[in-house]
């Protein structure tokens, strides 16, 4: 299963990525988490403390091998490059999960028909997996980054949204647009909820998109993120192990009822 994240911008999904990462790798899985999000944290929320890692789109002469494109972008691209080394060249490992830092794209250079982009789609499209594997892509906040195509060929597309209207509008926005890209399954991930209350309200603004679980408010869940810690004795923890667990079925219930 190839699973992407997304939602606006402080709704704490890095933080939700790297913990449904730690739960599949507890659960037996080989797991490769990729950041997508131009302000990369992934790899440091899953406890990485060594040098910076150089983004796949940083690596021109690599781009230029396998894409093409010329100086200025003159050249032709080839759209459909080598990229079955890349995870095992580029990638970390971190506590038994690989890790890959996709980078940031030149906006001004036309999007998805720029170099980097294609590679980067295709690193994903390429991520084919076994029985065994799963991968989650942590995604830029917002919705700008759907149109760009980069969230083709995922599975799933899990939004985090906290109790508050913002978070939930752009929850409906990116819902649509996902499946506009063919997204067959989009669930929503509560977080930072502080009760019943709070929870009917998020669960009455989602509109259509079905709620695959609630994730209690816990400060110390942010603090043992920023020490690349996960705290499996939390609560936190205990609900991610239950959405992990649900995600392995095609379809599933609104079991989050109770869950505050």
């Amino acid at each position: 299963m190839k699973v992407a994240i997304t939602g606006k911008g402080g709704v704490g999904k890095t933080t939700v990525a790297a913990s449904l990462a730690h739960c599949w790798r507890d659960m037996g899985y080989r797991v490769i988490a990729v950041d997508a999000d131009p302000d990369a944290n992934l790899a440091g929320t899953l406890g990485y403390r060594g040098p910076d890692i150089t983004p796949l789109s940083g690596l021109k002469e690599l781009i230029e091998e396998r894409v093409g494109g010329g100086q200025g972008w003159g050249g032709f691209l080839k759209m459909n490059p080598r990229v079955d080394d890349i995870p095992d060249r580029f990638g970390i490992d971190v506590d038994g999960i690989r890790i890959l830092v996709m980078g940031t794209i030149d906006r001004g250079r036309k999007g998805c028909a720029c170099p980097e982009n294609v590679l980067l789609r295709e690193v994903l499209n390429h991520l084919i997996l076994s029985q065994h594997e799963r991968v989650i892509v942590d995604m830029e906040a917002g919705i700008e980054h759907l149109g760009r195509g980069t969230a083709e060929g995922v599975d799933a597309m899990l939004v985090v949204v906290e109790p508050g209207w913002a978070s939930l509008q752009t929850a409906k926005r990116t819902a649509s647009l996902a499946t506009d890209l063919g997204i067959k399954r989009i669930d929503a991930i509560g977080n930072k909820v502080t009760g019943d209350d709070a929870l009917a309200f998020i669960r009455s603004h989602l509109g259509a998109i079905s709620l695959l679980g609630a994730l209690p408010f816990d400060a110390g869940v942010e603090e043992d993120a920023r020490s690349g810690r996960i705290g499996v004795d939390r609560a936190f923890y205990r609900e991610m192990a239950r959405i992990a667990d649900a995600l392995k079925e095609p379809e599933h219930r609104d079991t989050s009822k109770n869950l505050v």
